[in-house]
């Protein structure tokens, strides 16, 4: 397996799957600090592997000495140490009530000024703070908390409800602190959710032996036709997929059986109107759908009475897409307009 043609397909296919996300529904949303995430992400997710720093250094074509530096600033801000930066700025604007943008510069000036900047401008887009002129004369202010409240009452609340279920169903039971890493939202966004999700029952919050706070969740029902649900449905689907990959890149295995029980299949059908399969074909999630929906509601059912400890968790993952005209004959006419886009 060539690995490095394997990474830079499935980034080339998350990229595109990013953009799409970035501008649903007319939307644009920031990118200023994407880089800087997915970096951190994959660092902590090569320091869970058990690589050794100095490995992870070499695998980045870094120093570890540049390294280690990178992974410090990212996770707390040079300015203000232990704190992340986002809290850092957030919690300077709040105290001072009305601030400029170049006393923040100043006052975070050990920190990368793109990185304050994209943080700045994710505020404004939430609704947490307002920004008025332009230049060296632009000014922020944090906005009045009903005014917080009710910006955040619409959809965007469901949405990150929904995020914030999803990955303490698929985490729990989780501490809030690691919710902070898993939904990068602002942290009264998150503690807004956490106490619908608990007022509602769908989430726990215990505490395990040490005394220590933990949510968690036995099911995660997503109804159809929600759309302020569509947010977390994708990621559901995204974060399953990816994990059913990685476990089996984990056992080892690198071909698929009949018998496996973990794994994915995906299946092309070429059909036409008045092929005799169309319908079947285009009917595929609707019926697999069905079929699901009746298999988890006889075990929800079942469950109902209690669970024993050895339980498995068994996550099918289904999708369906449906192109138009992938195999239309090409004429003189296509042809000249492939060569002359070549």
């Amino acid at each position: 397996m060539n690995a490095q043609v394997l990474i830079d397909g499935i980034v080339r296919q998350t990229t595109v799957l990013i953009a799409h996300v970035a501008t649903a529904a007319g939307s644009r949303a920031q990118l200023a600090t994407v880089a800087n995430h997915v970096f951190l992400d994959l660092a902590q997710a090569l320091q869970e592997q058990g690589v050794p720093r100095k490995v992870a250094a070499d695998m980045f074509g870094m120093a570890l000495r540049s390294y280690q530096q990178k992974v410090r600033r990212l996770t707390e801000s040079a300015s203000d140490a232990e704190t992340t930066l986002w809290e850092a700025i957030y919690r300077h604007v709040t105290t001072r009530g009305v601030v400029a943008r170049s006393e923040i510069a100043r006052r975070f000036s050990r920190d990368d000024p793109a990185s304050v900047a994209g943080i700045l401008r994710d505020m404004v887009d939430s609704g947490l703070v307002y920004r008025t002129g332009r230049g060296d004369g632009e000014v922020y202010r944090i906005a009045p908390p009903e005014e917080v409240h009710r910006g955040l009452s619409d959809d965007s609340g469901r949405t990150i409800e929904g995020l914030a279920w999803v990955a303490i169903y698929q985490n729990g039971p989780v501490s809030r602190d690691r919710l902070l890493e898993q939904v990068r939202v602002p942290e009264t966004d998150l503690d807004r959710a956490l106490a619908a999700l608990v007022a509602e029952g769908r989430v726990r919050l215990e505490e395990d032996s040490d005394g220590k706070q933990q949510y968690s969740s036995d099911q995660v029902l997503i109804p159809l036709g929600n759309p302020g649900a569509w947010g977390a449905s994708l990621l559901d689907h995204h974060q399953v997929v990816v994990a059913s990959m990685c476990a089996k890149l984990r056992a080892g295995k690198k071909s698929a059986d009949l018998a496996d029980q973990q794994g994915g299949s995906t299946f092309s059908f070429d059909v036409w109107p008045g092929h005799p399969c169309e319908e079947q074909a285009l009917r595929l999630l609707s019926s697999t759908r069905q079929q699901l929906q009746a298999l988890w509601d006889q075990v929800t059912t079942h469950n109902a009475s209690g669970k024993p400890t050895n339980v498995k968790r068994v996550t099918f993952y289904c999708g369906q897409m449906v192109a138009d005209d992938v195999a239309r004959p090409a004429t003189e006419d296509t042809e000249l307009r492939k060569e002359e886009l070549a």
